[in-house]
This record gives C-alpha cells, sequence and structure tokens, in this order.
C-alpha cells in the first residue's frame, strides 16, 4: 500500500523551504537495506504493482548501504546486480559508507578493520569467509583480503563502480545527503557518504531536495528539503522507498 505522509509543495511550519518537488517520476528512492534481501524483494515487488498498468518500467534508485549488519548481505548484491542489469528498467545505485568502508578495509585490511566492527563480520559470514586471524599480522591480513576477494567476485567490481549520488529534476539522491552551503554537482565525497554536520539542521537555498538515507528514522519524512527513508531495515524488520511524482512524495514499506 502507497501511505503519502506528506505533499511536498506544503513545507513544515516554520520552514523558508517552499519548492515543490519537480521530477519526471514516478521515481523510487529505497533506503538501507543492510542485506534484507528479503524486505527489498517484497518492496521492489510492491513498487512493480505500483507501476502496473502504466507500460513502463520504474525509475528506481538505491540509495546505498546494501551490505552489513543484516545476514544476507551476499544475496542482496545479487539481487541488486540482478536489478541493474535487468532490461529497459531504468535504475541507479548509489555507494553508502558501508561500501567504502568494504573498499578501504580491501585497500589495506588493517587499517581498515573499523568495517570489521561496523557489520564487515556478517558479511565475511555471508560470503562464507572465515579465519580473520590478527589483522596487525601481514601475512594473516593478506590472506583475509584474498579469500574476501574471490568471495565477492563480480560483486567487487559492481561495488567499486557505484555512482556517488544522482541528479534529477530539483532532486538530489545521495547515501547521507549533502552539505547544503554546496552546490550539489561541487559536494565531497565525505558529505554525501557520512553526512556534513549541516545537514539536518541547515535548509538549502537553492529550492533541491535532498534524499537520503543513512540517518535512521522511525518513519519516513519529506520536510524542509529533506526525503529521509531509513527506516533501520536491518533491526526493524522495515525497508521503505520514497515515491517522487506529481509534485508529492509518498512512501512504500516492504
Amino acid at each position: 500500500m502507497l501511505s503519502l505522509f506528506r505533499k511536498s509543495r506544503k513545507p513544515a511550519s516554520g520552514s523558508r523551504f517552499a519548492a515543490p518537488v519537480e521530477v519526471d517520476g514516478p521515481i523510487y528512492a529505497i533506503g538501507d537495506v543492510h542485506g534484507r534481501h528479503d524486505l527489498l524483494g517484497r518492496l521492489l515487488d510492491r513498487i512493480f504493482d505500483d507501476t502496473a498498468g502504466r507500460g513502463a518500467y520504474p525509475k528506481i534508485v538505491l540509495l546505498g548501504d546494501y551490505i552489513d549488519r543484516g545476514e544476507g548481505s551476499r544475496e542482496t548484491m545479487d539481487l541488486v546486480m540482478a536489478l541493474a542489469g535487468t532490461p529497459d528498467l531504468e535504475i541507479v545505485c548509489l555507494m553508502g559508507n558501508h561500501e567504502q568502508m568494504l573498499l578501504r578495509f580491501l585497500r589495506d585490511p588493517a587499517e581498515g578493520a573499523e568495517w570489521l566492527r561496523h557489520g564487515g563480520l556478517q558479511t565475511l559470514l555471508s560470503y562464507e569467509v572465515g579465519g580473520i586471524g590478527d589483522l596487525r599480522n601481514a601475512e594473516a591480513a593478506a590472506r583475509l583480503r584474498a579469500n574476501l576477494v574471490a568471495a565477492l567476485g563480480p560483486h567487487l567490481g559492481f561495488i567499486e563502480g557505484l555512482a556517488m549520488s544522482h541528479r534529477a529534476g530539483n532532486v538530489l539522491f545521495a547515501h547521507a545527503g549533502a552539505d547544503p552551503a554546496i552546490a550539489p554537482e561541487e559536494q565531497e565525497v565525505a558529505a554525501l557518504l557520512w553526512g556534513s554536520a549541516r545537514f539536518l539542521d541547515t535548509e538549502r537555498q537553492d529550492g533541491v531536495w535532498v534524499a537520503h538515507g543513512h540517518f535512521v528514522v522511525d518513519r519516513p519524512v519529506a520536510e524542509r528539503g529533506r526525503i529521509a527513508v531509513d527506516t533501520g531495515a536491518y533491526y526493524s524488520g522495515r525497508l521503505t522507498a520514497a515515491r517522487l511524482a506529481d509534485g508529492e512524495v509518498g512512501f512504500l514499506e516492504g
């Protein structure tokens, strides 16, 4: 079921951000999956049902963080890659900070070991990679890296090629938002993947909406130029997509 929480042309009380969403929609922005391939499958079914009878495939933007925390990172990546390879389907797959942490780990397992503390262990289990050992030991670190690269297979190249952001109409799609003081096309990677200190409390002045995940919310919301859709799927059991069309923002849940 499509639940319309707020019309974007009615800004929150006290907000100076008054621009309506202007996109060639509908466009669906899906929040952080974190290994919950089961929820992603259900949400995709609802998106396809929502567009049934329109005579065209939906446009979908995945906002990153496909891996870690949940138990099905490998299955999630299989599903995302299959989706990206579907003929005629317009899909954009963005990078999240967890994909970036994985890549940092692969560049230097000892320096990137924080990834393991933030959900990387679940990803290793999903890809059936064991024998972590002491990563301060160069031989053990090299062995773990080689085993993970082999297990990732084509998933690794796909992750390396993920986009940092996407623009459609007056909406910027980015995993963790964007610095409101900087133009969309000039954003630094750190702000797009990890967030900006000013993002959550400062409204943009250029009329650009920002659809994002990363920051977990109890319910999805579109207000003050921000569209937040990370509803903590890996622990809440709720994966959310924003539906952008006709100057409005609605939400679907899987």
